[in-house]
């Protein structure tokens, strides 16, 4: 999982920008609050002080301003503050903010100018509380989503965690609340598939034994008619049946290797290379007498860890079909890398069997589609390749031929 599809990282950011919109409506309110301020206090009190001085002046009364406050008329007015259109302004003089206000009456022009306000400065006070109170409060849900988003997130990863370690008891399931509840359920769920997979596996297993032993006598009786001689009547007959019967033996081994659980680690080495070349050389009668030529194109070999019997029955079915279904050209084996590549010059997949390779369909579709199994050989079909490929950790996978055909490419791990 990618950092951004996080479910964690996606809490964080939805709580972090809730907190961020949070912060900007607040910030939008207290800046018409401290502006609406500033009205109340600032130009308010400059307004007063104008309606009074102005009356008092224009009588030749004395006017005696408060500190920090003046009030100038006509020709009193200082250069830099005449001519300002109506109403409170701020107005920088030598460096020094001033608040005036700027009016006329019947005696002339006026200005009331206040020298020493400390509002800026309290103004400026004011939006650095209000940052930093923001800034703190952004951080804060920042860390309290990442602590939420820990608290819910790791429980679930360690529930994800003991699913696919496959552990017999899943954590959790203590817990009274939703996640108790998942906990539960996929504890349910995975003991229901264990049973099922138990049961398919002592299936395979049973039916696998019981074949054994009518095989070994199909076997036998097809061995004695055989060992009359090529020249009997019976011989041809005899060895199909003994071909079938032993293919049908190869099989049954395979089914019983699936049905155990893997331990390729513990297993000796098999050359892939001589077994491409037995699979080939073994399939050769099936092209007798057809315009197909089966050849194994070398390559380098190379070695894997696993049964012997699995890998032969992954290559030899693939190897069987292109010979059983191509009518003619040619049927390759070759090695690239540590991949196994079966190319034919056939009618290629139908839609159906290809969509089931590709995992969108069911083993029966596999089975039961022209192409996808065979009267004999020792495959089911390519569902079972695929299952094989599986329980060897390795990869099938499906190209197209250029000029027509397929290319079945059986990728193995490294060891």
């Amino acid at each position: 999982m990618t950092p951004i599809d996080s479910l964690r990282r996606r809490i964080v950011t939805a709580y972090t920008w809730y907190a961020f919109g949070f912060v900007l409506f607040f910030a939008v309110i207290a800046a018409f609050a401290v502006e609406g301020i500033e009205e109340h206090l600032v130009d308010n009190r400059m307004r007063e002080v104008a309606a009074w001085a102005a009356p008092r002046q224009a009588a030749n009364l004395p006017v005696e301003m408060p500190a920090g406050l003046s009030f100038h008329r006509n020709q009193d007015i200082p250069l830099s503050l005449r001519n300002l259109p109506p109403g409170v302004q701020e107005k920088t003089v030598d460096g020094i903010g001033l608040h005036v206000l700027a009016g006329h009456d019947d005696f002339g022009d006026y200005v009331a100018v206040d020298h020493e306000s400390d509002y800026e400065k309290v103004e400026l006070a004011v939006y650095s509380m209000f940052a930093v109170a923001f800034v703190g409060f952004l951080l804060f849900s920042y860390v309290l989503a990442s602590y939420m988003a820990r608290r819910l997130v790791t429980p679930i990863t360690e529930l994800a965690a003991a699913v696919n370690a496959d552990q017999p008891s899943l954590p959790l399931q203590e817990r009274r609340d939703e996640l108790g509840v998942l906990a539960r359920a996929f504890a349910a769920h995975t003991a229901q598939l264990r049973e099922v997979l138990e049961r398919e596996r002592f299936f395979t297993g049973d039916v696998s034994h019981e074949l054994r032993s009518p095989l070994t006598v199909v076997m036998g009786a097809a061995e004695v008619l055989m060992a009359q001689g090529e020249a009997s009547p019976g011989y041809p007959a005899a060895a199909r049946i003994y071909r079938a019967a032993q293919e049908a033996a190869d099989c049954v081994t395979v089914l019983l290797l699936l049905a155990r659980a893997p331990q390729l680690s513990d297993l000796p080495e098999v050359d892939i290379g001589q077994l491409c070349l037995a699979e080939t050389e073994r399939y050769q009668h099936m092209v007798a007498g057809k315009p197909v030529r089966l050849s194994f194109d070398g390559g380098l070999s190379f070695a894997v860890r696993a049964p012997r019997e699995l890998c032969l029955a992954a290559i030899g079915n693939l190897v069987r079909n292109a010979c059983q279904y191509t009518g003619s050209g040619e049927v390759t084996v070759r090695l690239a890398g540590r991949t196994v590549l079966v190319e034919d010059s056939g009618p290629g997949l139908p839609p159906a069997v290809r969509a089931a390779l590709e995992g969108q369909g069911g083993a029966s579709a596999a089975n039961g589609l022209p192409g996808a199994g065979g009267s004999a050989g020792t495959g089911l079909g390519l569902a079972l390749v695929r299952r094989i490929c599986g329980y060897l950790g390795a990869s099938l996978a499906l190209r197209e031929r250029p000029g027509g055909g397929s290319i079945f490419v059986i990728g193995f791990p490294s060891i």
